[in-house]
């Protein structure tokens, strides 16, 4: 539930969540995909990374690249920003988890 949906979403009525990564890894044209997480320093530094990675690989031509971020939303969420950053580690990436999903071993 949030402020915007306060009596929460019914994945029955309004479908369920899309795992964005693994639907495209399953593509012939990425080069690079990868999930990252903003909820502390060490992942916030890693998606840094990520987003670095993914301009080099498309400034070099190799294809097309995509960094899904998962982030907080307290003011929606209703939590302070605190409990927000430990929702994210407790209940998103559980289910879509981080990882590199195309071109781990890509080297640009």
């Amino acid at each position: 539930m949030t402020t915007t949906s306060p009596f929460g979403r019914n994945a029955k009525d309004h479908g369920y969540p899309i795992r964005v990564s693994e639907m495209l890894a399953t593509l012939e044209g990425p080069a690079y995909i990868e999930r990252v997480s903003l909820h502390d320093i060490k992942h916030i530094r890693k998606a840094k990374e990520a987003v670095k990675k993914a301009f080099k690989v498309q400034l070099a031509g190799k294809g097309f690249s995509m960094v899904e971020i998962l982030s907080t939303c307290p003011t929606n969420w209703g939590l302070d920003p605190i409990e927000a950053l430990k929702r994210v580690e407790r209940e998103l990436i559980p289910h879509y988890p981080l990882g590199v999903f195309v071109g781990a071993d890509l080297e640009v």
